[in-house]
């Protein structure tokens, strides 16, 4: 049981040292000093210490220029700064924040010296990200006053911060440093001690995987990236990422999480060992995924990986009419997307009626567009008039690509396909919408597999941007060229992938949405605090479970149901708590429960 600290540790933490200063380190003083608190920075290292005052100085005069500070207020910071080379400058600090190398060695010869220099009631803080405060605090004399304090990168605009307790913690420490971080005008978000706690635990899932999605060669490093910023709406791909972070401390993180969970989700993928071993560490280094300017710059730069620019993928074949598959929103939402961009659609449905329903549905969604000044009145009515809504795919005998847009089910949609290829006429692409079923499985139910492909656009497919084209083992190099041309006349960006459960977005999405199940499934956090850890940590528009009832549960089990059968991981199993959820009928959103409860309508 944690021993309690003395009461000077309740006073206000107002003399911080912040040892190590790097670019988290940097980063955290400038927080504290705006904030008016007194900071001492040391680093063995004179010259990081000078480039930490470089950097203040550089940092606060463009917080000045941008209206964001007055010129007083950048003085009067910059005085409560002062740096030094010794550990002792921390002797009269009220809370150390240590913020040296990932390095069990490293960090636990801090915390011993430190024990001889501070006094009694301070309180000592570890900004990992990957290694154990448990272990860190044990080897302390007053592991009692032992906690993780984790900023995120930039530590001046992200707003979450992770306090990470110890069982040897003291509660007091807890909340002054808590009430330090509300003080900060951050957010605080408590969380127990386990590899990457709740942001890097999920993000770092998800890294992985992306890292190993790409060493596989399965989607070009572009693709990949592309993919999950206009298929999640995130503020950077997964391998863009890697490099900001750099390669090897992604890898170090991993390693820690892994010894933790035995998860071979986290077992680092093999490329992030051979870009670190050979000095490729992400835009520190000038050169990991991808290759920059200079060592420390964000622009890419083209090498021999980069696509080549232009259409090289060879003469593609007419498209002048496109058949729509389906009656519900997705349907519509396709048939929109092909009018707008002046083609002639045959929307065909299991009835008439039907038909005219999701053509309805349409108009109202060109109205909403004029309303909002996006589209002119006369442009609206040109669409919907393209659009012809009928009740039998004998209508499609005469179009160029027929689209598949109905229920996730294999049987129904082979049944379509054999359909399709009776009525289409020869030489007539086929496409399936299909998120998480094989496209080679709808081609074999047709006689002409060779022009079958697919085509995963993204709910709302009007305003997403993000097209999968899923390439089987036997789609024709014309066909895919085609629907890599449609995709660019209708304004989507297209990436390439192949015929595997999942494809991109949903391979990497659903795993890092299941972990995050499992997080509270183990009640290690709450739904708000993962919730907000991602959205304020991660940049995440949404958090997972608000995404998950956003989605439908029962469709989430599905897919990860489909990802663990392919792929027999067993770390993609289908956490229980979103099984019973399911069994029970709290779906999300559209039946008023899920993880959330939400009013009816």
């Amino acid at each position: 049981m944690a021993a309690p600290l003395s009461d000077t540790s309740l006073s206000p933490l107002k003399t911080i040292a912040v040892v190590g200063l790097g670019t988290m380190g940097t980063g955290i003083t400038e927080v504290l000093a705006r904030a008016g608190r007194e900071v001492v920075g040391i680093d063995i290292s004179e010259a990081a210490a000078a480039q930490c005052v470089a950097a203040l100085e550089h940092s606060t005069a463009r917080a000045v220029e941008r209206g964001r500070l007055t010129e007083r207020e950048r003085t009067d910071a910059l005085a409560r700064v002062r740096t030094c080379t010794d550990l002792t400058a921390a002797a009269g600090a009220d809370l150390v924040i240590e913020v040296a190398p990932e390095s069990y060695e490293t960090k636990q010869q801090i915390f011993r010296e430190l024990d001889g220099i501070v006094r009694p009631g301070a309180i000592l803080a570890t900004g990992t990200n990957a290694l154990s405060v448990t272990r860190l605090a044990a080897d302390s004399a007053h592991p009692e006053r032992v906690l993780g304090v984790h900023f995120f990168n930039p530590a001046q605009a992200m707003r979450l911060v992770e306090i990470v307790s110890s069982v040897l913690t003291a509660p007091q420490a807890v909340q002054a440093v808590t009430d330090l971080a509300l003080e900060l005008g951050k957010e605080p978000v408590a969380v127990g001690d386990r590899p990457g706690f709740v942001a890097d635990g999920l993000l770092f899932g998800y890294l992985n995987q992306a890292a190993a999605m790409y060493e596989g060669r399965y989607a070009s490093r572009e693709d990949i990236d592309a993919a999950m910023r206009l298929g999640c709406g995130l503020p950077m791909g997964p391998l863009a990422l890697l490099d900001l972070i750099g390669v090897d401390t992604a890898r170090t993180v991993l390693e820690a999480m892994y010894t933790e969970s035995r998860d071979r989700l986290h077992a680092p993928a093999p490329i992030l060992k051979q870009l670190s071993e050979a000095g490729l560490t992400g835009r520190k280094a000038g050169r990991g995924f991808y290759t920059y300017e200079a060592p420390g710059s964000g622009a890419v730069v083209r090498d021999a990986l980069t696509p080549p620019s232009g259409d090289v993928l060879g003469p593609g074949r007419p498209v002048r009419s496109v058949g729509v598959a389906g009656s519900g929103t997705m349907a519509s939402g396709i048939a929109e997307v092909f009018a707008k961009a002046g083609y002639e659609v045959v929307l065909a449905a299991r009835s008439a009626e039907k038909a005219q329903t999701a053509k309805a549905r349409i108009g109202k969604s060109l109205s909403r567009s004029v309303d909002k000044g996006r589209l002119t009145a006369e442009a609206a009515a040109r669409t919907l008039d393209l659009i012809t809504a009928t009740g039998s795919l004998d209508d499609f005998a005469d179009v160029d690509l027929a689209v598949e847009a109905v229920a996730e089910d294999l049987a129904v949609k082979q049944q379509l396909f054999a359909a399709l290829d009776k009525v289409c006429k020869p030489g007539a692409i086929l496409a399936t919408t299909t998120s998480s079923l094989p496209v080679v499985a709808c081609a074999r139910a047709t006689s002409r597999p060779h022009e079958v492909i697919g085509m995963h656009f993204f709910n709302p497919a009007p305003a997403m941007k993000l097209v999968e084209v899923v390439r089987t083992v036997l789609t024709a190099d014309d066909v895919h060229a085609t629907v890599r041309e449609v995709c660019a006349r209708i304004r989507k960006h297209a990436v390439d992938c192949g015929d595997r459960a999942g494809f991109i977005v949903n391979a990497l999405l659903f795993p890092y949405l299941n972990n995050a199940v499992k997080m509270v499934q183990e009640h290690y956090a709450s739904l708000d605090d993962i919730d907000a850890a991602m959205k304020l940590g991660g940049g995440y528009p949404m958090g997972p479970f608000e995404l998950l009832d956003v989605v439908g549960l029962d469709v989430s089990l599905a897919i990860e149901r489909v990802l663990h059968r392919e792929f027999r991981d067993p770390g993609l199993a289908p956490a229980p708590l979103l099984e019973h959820l399911v069994a029970a009928g709290c779906l999300g959103r559209k039946t008023g429960r899920g993880f959330r409860e939400y009013a009816r309508r």
